[in-house]
């Protein structure tokens, strides 16, 4: 696949928030080694720079839930 890295929302709530954490840095380094190399002309896939941004998008948005109280790490691990 050359996008995500099996980064599902269903994979993603079932992570921690330190996991969680670690992700989002990890995909926020890589964005910045692609637009690096897509700056300088050496990025092969355009794609994967977007389906990065998507996943940092993802981990924010289930950060986000379980500030709000949309969902807990608790309501994932029962069902």
């Amino acid at each position: 696949m050359l996008g995500s890295k099996g980064l599902s929302p269903t994979d993603l709530r079932g992570m921690t928030d330190g996991h969680l954490r670690v992700e989002l840095k990890n995909a926020k380094e890589e964005v910045f080694k692609l637009r690096f190399q897509s700056a300088t002309g050496q990025l092969a896939h355009n794609a994967r720079l977007r389906a990065v941004r998507r996943d940092i998008a993802r981990i924010y948005t289930v950060m986000r839930e379980r500030d709000i109280g949309i969902r807990s790490v608790q309501e994932e691990v029962s069902q």
